[in-house]
């Protein structure tokens, strides 16, 4: 079963990504240090960066029943928020996360478009979803354990965040969610 390209929710819409995109995700978040502080990717330098993204989101768009999602207010689509998605392990195993806009923040959006994941990952057949915060990002862990996610454990010195300074890795906390079938 494929993912659809586009899911509503009450204030959003989340679509898989397109080329034409590449400009507003660089504007909106992905160049912004004080976003991607904690994400696992380095900040975009260039809108090329972007771009590699986007080439690397039709693949998984390819290869798995889903991928990355863009987030846009449903009242004004031309309102780029954030991102989202899933990345598959396997067929029942997924990787979630999020990121949005400073602007965006503290609103309900990364709540409102998780659930929107994990609702999509029950349909697909995903029995477990994955995701990772720095230990210090707590306002990340309190949006998973709203959306139903189980804090797992500590992980120390597991992950090398690569917008951190000084580079060397950091603890994180795993969570997951799981279905029964």
């Amino acid at each position: 079963m494929k993912a659809p390209e586009r899911i509503e929710t009450p204030r959003l819409l989340l679509r898989k990504p397109v080329p034409a995109d590449a400009e507003a995700v660089f504007r909106r978040y992905a160049a912004d240090p004080k976003v991607t502080r904690y994400l696992s990717w380095p900040t975009h330098r260039t809108v090329a960066d972007t771009q590699a993204f986007l080439s690397w989101s039709d693949d998984e768009w390819e290869k798995w029943p889903a991928g990355p999602y863009l987030v846009f207010l449903r009242s004004d689509i031309r309102v780029l928020l954030g991102g989202t998605g899933l990345s598959f392990k396997s067929p029942t195993h997924a990787i979630t996360g999020y990121v949005f806009a400073q602007d965006a923040w503290k609103q309900g959006f990364a709540t409102e478009s998780l659930i929107a994941m994990v609702d999509l990952a029950r349909d697909l057949g995903v029995m477990r979803i994955d995701a990772l915060t720095h230990a210090a990002h707590a306002a990340s862990a309190r949006v998973l354990e709203k959306c139903g996610f189980q804090r797992e454990e500590v992980r120390r010195e597991h992950f090398l965040f690569p917008n951190l300074k000084p580079q060397k890795k950091s603890d994180v906390i795993s969570f997951a969610c799981c279905f029964d079938r």
